[in-house]
């Protein structure tokens, strides 16, 4: 992998004022200076959370992700694509905001309802600029809310906080400028394991495969969800037989719903192979935020998993099952995973996916790849590689067997 795949976080050292801003409030300790005083940012560290982009206050840090520029032209476009006048903004962590939505909810929670809004999704509340801020107030936006993750759930350690900080001190500037300081809003919220006690049965999987101990025994009832060990990583509705436990979003009934028919739909365009992608929110932010551009016009659908530990191998087999010619699950690797506990849990699981698909004479149509948002241009090349080797296999009887079952 080339340097230049690597550097996505660079220091202008021209604009540099070496007043350690980033250093002191970097979370991974992946900024360093050297006996001269240069500041620079070792790439193998970094977690590409913009926290130092966003506290430069000399815009000396140039990032790949998610700049000043880049969002306040997304929500530009937004604003002239929308049909009515929309002047409400709502910035959301990954941590707290699946694709799929449940936006509103979260805000009738607090008792706000906007109507239309612009949705925008961040990996971290910590990477917004508070220039941002009040460049989206003064182009018209009257409402901005932050939907954080609560302070012990961020996903970056420090991101929540720092963001908190900062809107706060802006709140306090806001009347000085002439805006309303009730503009900007600050929500904490954290996605949870909810049950179904209908459907629970008593088994107690869930609390044995619990990596963080969230999940607390109950005599003759539904076990409890202790909300402040609970990180919504997933792991316990992957071994729920009854689906009685899930994350809202990541749904088993919703997840099939998403790709149950798609490999078809896919190959209806060209004939191309269908590929299916399980993309961990952490690993590869253009996967989900541009899955056209990040796949390149090929017949790939994207669904995002809110960690490794909850990726159905169901899911998987079931996939190539329905007409999916390939499947590729993008993680993050054990020393970027950002729920670390229960990996070895699945880390099992794949072991126990690839004898299965193995037995299928499937297995050459799944892969696993540990990715970053760092290797900006390492993505591409897997997954040209994949769709290239998926494109030259055989037909496979498994999914030939399919296709024959959906014509009848």
């Amino acid at each position: 992998m080339s340097e230049k795949c690597l550097a996505v976080v660079e220091i202008n050292q021209d604009l540099c004022s070496r007043c350690y801003v980033c250093k002191s409030i970097c979370p991974y300790e992946a900024i360093k200076s050297d006996s001269t005083g240069k500041v620079e940012v070792n790439s193998q560290d970094c977690q590409v959370c913009g926290i130092c982009y966003s506290a430069c206050p000399v815009s000396a840090i140039k990032m790949n992700y998610y700049t000043y520029d880049n969002l306040s032209e997304y929500v530009k476009q937004a604003r002239a694509k929308a049909e009515k006048d929309v002047d409400t903004l709502v910035l959301m962590c990954r941590g707290n905001s699946p694709s799929t939505g449940e936006v509103q909810d979260i805000l009738s929670e607090q008792g706000l309802n906007f109507g239309n809004y612009i949705a925008l999704r961040l990996p971290c509340a910590g990477r917004v600029p508070t220039d941002f801020v009040f460049d989206s107030l003064n182009s018209g936006i009257k409402d901005i809310v932050s939907i954080q993750c609560e302070d012990p759930f961020c996903r970056y350690k420090e991101g929540t906080k720092v963001n908190t900080r900062r809107l706060v001190l802006a709140r306090n500037l806001l009347k000085q400028l002439g805006f309303d300081d009730d503009a900007v809003k600050i929500i904490k919220f954290s996605r949870k394991a909810v049950y179904d006690v209908q459907e629970c049965v008593g088994c107690d999987k869930c609390i044995f495969i619990c990596p963080y101990g969230a999940l607390e025994f109950e005599s003759f009832a539904t076990p409890k969800v202790n909300e402040e060990k609970c990180t919504g990583c997933g792991a316990c509705q992957l071994v729920c037989p009854h689906h009685a436990i899930q994350v809202k979003g990541f749904e088993f009934e919703n997840v099939l719903k998403r790709y149950g028919d798609s490999a078809v739909q896919l190959k209806a365009k060209n004939n191309d192979p269908a590929v299916l992608a399980f993309v961990c929110q952490w690993s590869e932010f253009s996967a989900l935020d541009n899955p056209s551009d990040a796949f390149g016009g090929k017949n790939v659908l994207a669904l995002e998993v809110p960690c490794f530990k909850s990726m159905d191998p169901v899911h998987v087999v079931n996939a190539l099952q329905c007409g999916f010619d390939g499947v590729m699950a993008v993680v993050c690797s054990s020393k970027d995973c950002k729920l670390q506990e229960g990996r070895d849990t699945a880390e099992r699981n794949v072991g126990v996916l690839k004898d299965v698909l193995k037995k299928m004479n499937l297995l050459d149509r799944f892969e696993l790849y540990e990715e970053s948002p760092r290797d900006a241009c390492d993505f591409k090349h897997k997954v040209d590689a994949f769709y290239s080797k998926i494109s030259a296999l055989p037909k496979s009887e498994v999914l030939v067997e399919a296709k024959e079952k959906r014509t009848k």
